[in-house]
């Protein structure tokens, strides 16, 4: 990575109820996380409060 380019963020997990994503760049879109077999899709009903924040830097 050079200095300025624009960082991504790969992964997320929802501070509310757990669901994890991982970035799949081939279909550009977020998809659950698989562990042991299971998704680790949180509540289905849950307004996901990501953990990316302010401390994440776009720029490295």
């Amino acid at each position: 990575m050079t200095e300025g380019e624009l960082r991504r963020p790969t992964d997320r997990t929802c501070e509310r109820c757990g669901r994890q994503e991982n970035w799949d760049a081939t279909v550009e879109s977020w998809r659950i996380v698989v562990n042991d077999g299971e998704r680790v899709a949180g509540n289905v009903y849950c307004v996901h409060e990501w953990d990316i924040n302010g401390q994440f830097a776009p720029f490295g």
